[in-house]
């Protein structure tokens, strides 16, 4: 009898084995990280995406929104092999502001424009039906979309200053504020609970089990403006990053930062910030024009130059990358057209050639087995036709990738720029 129990309790354990072995490996709906990868349902994540920030108003039934434009768009895109779209949540505060997204989403300290959180739900629906994903961020340094500035109004410093009517350095001593006022924390951490936790209305999902969501951003390149507010800039990222993981452990988070330019020149808080469990991976911009690389005269005489500043600050990434083990991804970069003019109907040649060479640059860290798994160029123009009446945008005219504050036209790729088009496509056929 026991030498039958013996044999009976090692065959149960051997049909456990093979059950165990024979069971495959689960596969995450959620884009994630393995070993300093992105995966994507068992395969690795490579893309070319593009920056769609006015995706959440496109999709409203507000001010604003089209919803025919935004099938539209998201199908060319998904033609020429863009799947990723970073996309700004919702602006803050009041409107008829100046060089300022509209309409805003947050126009009070909790007090919603319920048609945009609208046109974001009818989005991301709509990124699900093209098996696209889109990254979403819920801050901002720069007064086009409110963010810094508008939290420290709501927080009581007294009017924002705008920097094209009051100039760069009232807007500077304003936002330096912010990495220090509890109070615009707080509020703007309220912020982050409600738009984290809300239910998709046209899909019945939380954001927090919609698969086609990429990550949760905490801004758009948050700076600390000045050395002064290293540490408390350093610990609200973090502290921000972990409470978006304690409402939302599906999603990855990210910084929004331009990395080095972000922190300041200090390499070491940048690495230290990437490096948090709560960061899944490093992100960085660059910037060609504003970074002096290149000039509204040089565009294309500069180029050379432009290239091998570019690949310097992405090894210097790449270099972080490697020693936090987790990839990353140049979200933004832009190269205006020929000639620095706006017209959809001018040249491109010297964009396509940065582009160009900046994709080679991701399929040559592919083949490497490197972390540099992708890029989001800005921004995503589209069928959008700018106002031939003024340069800058103003209500009623199209969106483009260009912010209010910018030049209409100025980094915009348009559906009608066919050779960048098929720059981008290439490339993503070759990331596939």
């Amino acid at each position: 009898m026991k030498k039958l129990s013996f044999v009976l309790l090692v065959f149960s354990s051997l049909l456990m084995l093979t059950s165990c072995h024979s069971q495959k490996p689960q596969v995450s709906p959620f884009i994630h990280v393995e070993n300093g990868q992105f995966v994507r349902n068992g395969q690795a994540y490579y893309f070319v995406g593009t920056n769609f920030w006015y995706g959440a108003i496109l999709g409203s039934t507000g001010q604003g929104g089209d919803r025919a434009r935004l099938a539209r768009e998201l199908d060319y895109m998904k033609s020429i092999g863009i799947d990723n779209l970073r996309v700004l949540v919702g602006a803050d505060g009041e409107r008829g502001v100046p060089a300022k997204v509209e309409p805003t989403l947050q126009i009070a300290p909790g007090v919603y424009n319920d048609t945009i959180f609208d046109g974001l739900d009818y989005l991301m629906a709509e990124l699900g039906k093209r098996d696209m994903v889109a990254v979403l961020y819920m801050n901002n340094s720069w007064e086009w979309t409110g963010g810094y500035s508008v939290y420290l109004e709501w927080a009581g410093a007294g009017k924002a200053p705008i920097p094209a009517v009051d100039g760069w350095e009232p807007y500077r001593e304003r936002v330096e504020q912010y990495a220090q006022n509890d109070s615009a924390k707080a509020m703007f951490k309220r912020h982050v609970q409600h738009v984290v936790t809300r239910t998709n209305r046209y899909t019945g999902l939380k954001y927090i089990d919609d698969p086609a969501l990429f990550a949760w951003q905490i801004g758009n390149e948050p700076r600390p403006f000045g050395e002064k507010n290293f540490p408390a800039f350093e610990a609200w990222v973090l502290d921000v990053a972990a409470q978006i993981k304690s409402l939302d452990p599906n999603h990855m988070v990210a910084t929004g930062s331009e990395g080095k330019w972000g922190c300041e020149g200090d390499v070491a808080m940048c690495e230290r910030i990437h490096a948090d469990k709560n960061i899944d991976y490093l992100n960085f911009h660059l910037w060609p024009l504003n970074w002096k690389w290149i000039s509204d005269s040089t565009v294309c005489e500069n180029l050379p130059v432009a290239k091998r500043e570019a690949k310097a600050y992405i090894d210097l990434h790449a270099g972080m990358a490697a020693r936090i083990g987790k990839p990353m991804v140049m979200e933004e970069f832009g190269f205006p057209r020929d000639g620095f003019e706006f017209s959809k109907a001018s040249t491109t040649h010297c964009r396509d050639e940065f582009y160009s060479y900046i994709f080679s640059l991701i399929e040559a860290d592919k083949e490497a087995h490197g972390y540099f798994a992708g890029c989001n160029f800005w921004g995503w123009g589209g069928f959008a036709e700018p106002s031939k009446e003024h340069i800058w945008w103003a209500v009623g005219d199209d969106y483009t990738g260009d912010p209010a504050q910018e030049q209409q036209g100025l980094n915009s790729v348009f559906a009608s720029d066919v050779s960048t088009c098929e720059i981008i496509h290439a490339a993503a056929d070759k990331l596939k």
